[in-house]
């Protein structure tokens, strides 16, 4: 009955036209109030609670950090030094659309950011050179998503924030799968572009592997930026808010110094963080409300002895809940659609004996198919605009198809082999 009741309430107020956020808030002080005795302040002071804390305060800080870095064109110089190193592979520089993308997921933290600031200067410089557009379009929208994942990043922050799991263990985590979904990007252009040579010119070096390896020295603004964040951080000289800090304050700086950051970026930049992290933060109180109802009653465990009752293994479940949000990717946006079934997906999986950890990395994963699945993909609608109606959505969703199959793939070999997502962490623990 009760969850009948969760469900019905849950549609009904989205039905309506309310936000996400106040849907599930709504619908968790409808359970606290009916179900509860009327306990409705616990929801509020689970809410004070939540947003009381200081590692909430690195969200909005890490949203600013990737806001600056698309203010400052930084993309442009950092593109520019590396295409010459990849220029000489097959695929020539589909493939540094993919490693700058992962540069700036290490500072970043949003797959959006990452892929509004790389695709503003990769977009127009591939086609000049004769690239198909939409594979072009196809290479920023999978390397968008490595943003997400990468540490710094945004979702596995929040995560850490709402389950109160280590979010310094959580960064750790995301290092060696997101460079094993780079690989996975690279090797598929590689074999794209060796099966259909005419989507990509024939790789012409325009200076020696030498020069190409000594104008890397132009990326140091990244560098820099990276080592003050994470540097900051795996140093244990700050913790994940103060590393944020020091992030944006470093973006400041390198901006003007090395980049194009004005006065009227900072501010514009200052404002799209206020509208991002307002949604964030409605849809996480909504959430922390939904949660604490949930809680009170014993839902998860009722439906943990459910599961055992049915006789569903652990791996089945952990299946049909994959299942579920790659459906949920298609409707919500990948950050909103975690929050709102963390209540009940967390505890969950964790008592049938998941990793909270491992659990982190691969709901992540699962928010980056979202950010490449049609109709609300995220990065696919991102670059489909900058193309100016060059890139149809459909073409777009097509090119991405293949990134969005690799993130499937990653997630078979990490749900066979854990040791991927734990072993960096394990040594944090030592």
């Amino acid at each position: 009955m009760i969850w009948l009741m969760m469900g019905g309430t849950l549609l009904g107020t989205v039905l309506t036209g309310a936000v996400l956020g106040s849907a599930l808030g709504l619908t968790g002080f409808a359970i606290l109030h009916f179900w509860s005795g009327g306990a409705t302040s616990l929801g509020v002071q689970a809410v004070w609670n939540t947003f009381n804390s200081f590692t909430l305060t690195a969200i909005p800080l890490f949203i600013l950090l990737g806001e600056l870095l698309v203010a400052s064109g930084l993309a442009r110089s950092v593109y520019r030094a590396m295409s010459p190193v990849f220029a000489r592979l097959p695929g020539g520089l589909l493939h540094t659309n993919i490693a700058v993308c992962g540069m700036f997921g290490a500072v970043s933290g949003s797959s959006m950011a990452v892929a509004a600031a790389v695709g503003s200067v990769a977009y127009p410089e591939l086609t000049r050179r004769g690239y198909d557009r939409a594979v072009v379009v196809g290479s920023l929208a999978g390397g968008g998503t490595l943003g997400l994942l990468i540490p710094p990043s945004l979702s596995l922050l929040i995560y850490g924030a709402f389950t109160e799991t280590s979010i310094g263990q959580l960064f750790l985590a995301g290092i060696l799968p997101g460079m094993l979904a780079a690989l996975l990007f690279m090797l598929w252009i590689a074999f794209m572009v060796w099966r259909t040579p005419r989507l990509a010119p024939e790789p012409k070096p325009e200076v020696s592997l030498g020069r190409a390896l000594l104008g890397l020295g132009r990326i140091w603004p990244l560098l820099a930026l990276i080592g003050a964040v994470l540097g900051s951080l795996f140093a244990g000289l700050a913790t994940p808010t103060e590393s944020a800090g020091v992030g944006v304050a470093a973006a400041i700086v390198i901006g003007f110094w090395a980049g194009d950051l004005t006065w009227r970026g900072v501010l514009d930049a200052l404002m799209s963080t206020l509208v991002t992290f307002c949604v964030i933060g409605m849809v996480f109180m909504g959430a922390v409300v939904l949660a604490q109802s949930i809680s009170v009653l014993g839902l998860p465990q009722q439906l943990l002895r459910q599961i055992t009752g049915l006789g569903i293994s652990p791996l089945g479940v952990l299946l049909i809940i994959v299942a579920v949000y790659i459906v949920l990717g298609t409707v919500f946006d990948g950050l909103s659609m975690m929050i709102m079934t963390l209540p009940i997906v967390f505890p969950l999986l964790v008592g049938l004996g998941y990793d909270p950890i491992w659990l982190g990395v691969l709901i992540t994963l699962l928010i980056e198919i979202g950010m490449l699945t049609p109709p609300v993909g995220m990065n696919i609608f991102v670059l489909t605009g900058m193309t100016g109606g060059q890139v149809k959505l459909g073409q777009a969703a097509w090119a991405a198809l293949p990134y969005w199959l690799a993130l499937l793939s990653l997630i078979a070999l990490i749900v066979a082999f854990p040791g991927l997502v734990l072993w960096l962490p394990s040594l944090m623990m030592l």
